[in-house]
């Protein structure tokens, strides 16, 4: 399983994690997605992630995201 994980800039309360939730599960592939929205982050699980996809789908919630290497 992969596992991609972003910085997402915007985020301040638990309503926005439902709606990255929300658009990022939405993608194919996608099996967890975990949002953190005191660090900023959003790590997302599945096979096959397609980079471009995912940031849309951020983007489609509203907010920016730079991906950064997952430890």
């Amino acid at each position: 399983m992969a596992q991609k994980q972003y910085l997402v800039t915007g985020m301040t309360c638990e309503h926005c994690a439902a709606s990255i939730t929300e658009e990022v599960s939405q993608v194919p592939g996608v099996t967890e997605v975990d949002v953190d929205v005191a660090a900023g982050s959003v790590s997302v699980s599945g096979t096959n992630l397609d980079d471009a996809r995912l940031r849309a789908a951020i983007v489609e919630a509203g907010y920016e995201a730079t991906e950064t290497v997952a430890a």
